[in-house]
């Protein structure tokens, strides 16, 4: 498995003297971003947008428009900030005047570091970051603040950029949600005031707000065309997004970590450093800032990037907490006969003799293998998925604990909680979170990952879940309780490195109560994420859709799970939640011996049909077509090969009215000069499919004239969950 390199090696790095040369330049393959840095000046942000050329660079820099590219506290109190710092005697504003700048390239861009201190507190010093990714068109930006003095300092906001964007018709895209119902699409043009997004739970921060956003600035947002921005805080901990507007025609973004009970105080010789905010522009719509974020995650940011995963079944919703061998062979056999690559036992494997695992309030945190369930351990496990063929994954929440669990009975003082009050607990009314601010506790939960590999080393995927989030926020480690949720990330950082230092080339998923993680700060130590509870079909066209509006489906978890849906009791045909599922990393969530002979065999043939497309689909170039959010009564997608001599078009009926017809949808995204062998996938007995199946026609011809897809024509043909998944070949 290929391992993602987190920070690339300078290859060239130079000191500049700041005479002659003000104007710095990072240049993407379509974009540019441009400063301005003048010893004993301000750093000023001039641009950022289309390709500029050196006439171009000329009218930039005589435009006569340039806003502070880190604005502090100082004189004009009503003035947004990005950093507020108390100095040790009290003061509570700071000027940021250049010392020096050094500019250098690497294997992937450039970089960029202005160095800047403040005249009255000199041992006070920020360094503004960038560095450029050429061919992702992505730019990163992230700040070191240092005390270089002798007492401590306290930041009060202290933000990873800054991005001022001219006001107009300016349109902001955000994701937000809940349990099972994540990453629902806002679109809103920005007004005058503030637009605040934020989240506070300090372990997770993706299921109500995600810290991504996109600005159209030519109005009401469109998938393939018009300027947009995108930006993601690469943060998975409390964070804010802010946009203000005044009077001055700018809309003035902020992004970092939410300074709300986290003032952070700088100790003597300390430097605080900030997490990435990454950046994109694009002139192709929303998808095309999207596909740049794929490829820069896919590539810089995601472990194992660019190796499509398995086609897994996952015991959860299968068994729940019933686990015992016997079916667990039978389920990895089954999984094995559709040609599936990998089964996953789920919850409830693991506990103590005094508090079994057999539901969600009892036994997390006692991480001893249940022999009454598995007699043979996860070795034998492992050994019977190998003579099936397949691989072995395990289910793990190490950050938390059970107040009914002999984890919590030896050590109540390694759990998050405010001193002296009253356990405040989750899941099943006993899940509490370990306080991973605590070096011994770190320790213990890498004990816990070490320990499952070394029981059974064959074990090749984890599923790593969290289930709760910070109900009484306090550490009885720390002495600073400011510290708490900025110190709760590091903790978990520091395991995370541990255990990727450790086991580089198993499989993790990112799960957290399905998708409340679903972000670029801790993707660099997992494969994949689960991308919500809610295996419902129809609702996860909609998920999947706006997650992917930042996230690829390499990293996208979609399963096929049973009907009626667990989460939503809604019944759907099994070809069309395949072919839902089969838009992202395929996988299975049900009890294979409930499906007939016939469901098993479509399910046979899907798999096969998805090892074809595999690659195309997690790992090529995404264009959304028809949003399942527009009320059109469909959603359609594609994605292509890089050099589209693969593409795979995906439609879904969402919605189905007597004499509404669906209309032809166009295609993006292959080559109009090259002629393309149809064939649809996935075909169920008495489905109708595409009058184009089996046909040679130009990529011009479907470009210009799509796919139509009419009515059922049985009398009692149901059109309600009509679904077709096209494979295309360059011949």
């Amino acid at each position: 498995m290929k391992k993602i390199i987190l920070f690339a090696v300078v290859a060239v790095f130079s000191f500049l003297p700041l005479t002659g040369r003000a104007q710095f330049v990072l240049d993407t393959d379509n974009s540019s971003f441009v400063l301005k840095a003048e010893k004993g000046q301000a750093p000023l942000f001039l641009y950022y947008g289309a390709l500029l050329d050196k006439g171009d660079l000329q009218a930039v820099l005589s435009g006569g428009h340039s806003h502070s590219a880190y604005p502090t506290r100082l004189t004009d109190t009503s003035a947004p900030e990005a950093l507020s710092v108390e100095m040790p005697d009290g003061n509570m504003t700071a000027k940021l005047c250049v010392e020096s700048v050094s500019e250098g390239s690497w294997e992937g861009g450039k970089e960029l570091t202005i160095n800047c201190s403040d005249p009255l507190y000199p041992n006070f010093s920020v360094a503004l970051h960038y560095r450029s990714y050429s061919s992702e068109n992505m730019i990163e930006t992230w700040t070191e603040i240092r005390n270089g003095g002798r007492k401590p300092m306290t930041l009060h906001r202290f933000d990873s950029g800054f991005l001022p964007i001219s006001e107009g018709n300016v349109w902001m895209t955000s994701l937000h949600g809940g349990w099972a119902a994540e990453a629902e699409l806002v679109s809103e043009p920005l007004r005058k005031g503030t637009r605040e997004i934020s989240a506070h739970t300090g372990v997770k921060n993706s299921d109500i707000a995600h810290s991504e956003v996109l600005f159209s600035l030519d109005g009401e947002p469109c998938e393939n065309s018009g300027r947009v921005i995108g930006a993601a805080l690469c943060y998975a901990g409390n964070f804010e997004l802010r946009v203000i507007t005044r009077d001055d025609g700018v809309h003035r973004f902020f992004a970092g970590i939410s300074p709300r009970d986290s003032w952070y105080t700088l100790a003597k010789g300390e430097t605080f450093t900030t997490p990435k905010l990454a950046l994109t522009w694009s002139d192709e719509g929303l998808v095309g800032a999207s596909r740049n974020f794929h490829r820069w995650g896919r590539k810089y940011r995601l472990h194992g990037g660019g190796v499509p995963g398995d086609i897994l079944l996952n015991s959860w919703e299968g068994v729940y907490f019933d686990i015992n061998e016997a079916e667990m062979h039978k389920m990895a056999r089954d999984i094995a006969s559709i040609g599936g690559e990998l089964f996953v036992i789920d919850d409830g494997w693991f506990g103590s003799e005094k508090y079994p695992r057999d539901h969600d309030r009892q036994g997390l945190g006692d991480w001893t293998l249940l022999k009454n369930k598995l007699p043979h351990g996860l070795q034998g496990m492992v050994d019977e998925c190998r003579k099936e063929g397949i691989k072995f994954g395990i289910w793990v929440e190490p950050e938390m604990a059970n107040t009914t669990s002999v984890l919590y009975e030896t050590h109540p003082d390694w759990i998050i909680n405010d001193n002296g009050r009253e356990v405040i607990t989750g899941r099943g009314g006993t899940q509490v979170v370990l306080d991973l601010c605590n070096p011994a506790v770190q320790d213990y939960v890498f004990g816990i990952i070490d320990g499952v590999m070394k029981q059974a080393p064959g074990i090749s995927y984890i599923k790593w879940d969290c289930n709760n989030h910070m109900r009484s926020p306090g550490s009885p480690y720390l002495k600073n309780q400011n510290h708490l949720y900025i110190e709760y990330m590091r903790g978990l950082e520091k395991v995370l490195e541990r255990v990727r230092a450790a086991y580089p080339d198993i499989t993790i998923q990112l799960c957290s109560s399905g998708g409340a993680r679903v972000n670029w700060g801790l993707l660099p130590w997992f494969d994949e994420f689960w991308t919500s509870d809610n295996t419902d079909a129809l609702q996860r066209l909609r998920i999947q859709w706006s997650t992917s509006l930042f996230f690829p489906a390499e990293a996208m978890a979609c399963h096929v799970s049973a009907s009626p849906n667990h989460q939503t009791g809604r019944i759907i045909p099994l070809k069309y939640r395949i072919d839902v599922a089969m838009s992202g990393r395929l996988g299975f969530e049900l009890q294979p011996s409930t499906l007939s002979e016939e469901e098993r065999e479509l399910c046979r043939n899907a798999v096969s049909d998805y090892k074809k497309i595999r690659q195309t689909v997690q790992c090529g170039d995404l264009y959304r077509l028809v949003s399942p959010f527009d009320d059109k009564g469909l959603s359609s997608l594609l994605y292509a090969s890089e050099d589209k001599s693969q593409a795979v078009f995906f439609w879904w009926r969402t919605v189905y009215y007597r004499g509404q017809h669906a209309g032809n949808v166009l295609l993006k995204g292959i080559d109009p000069e090259r002629h393309y062998k149809i064939t649809e996938l996935n075909k169920a007995p008495g489905e109708p499919v595409s009058e184009l199946d089996g046909k040679t026609v130009s990529g011009r011809y479907l470009i210009s004239n799509g796919f139509f897809f009419p009515e059922k024509n049985s009398y009692h043909g149901s059109n309600d969950w009509h679904s077709h998944v096209i494979l295309l070949e360059a011949e």
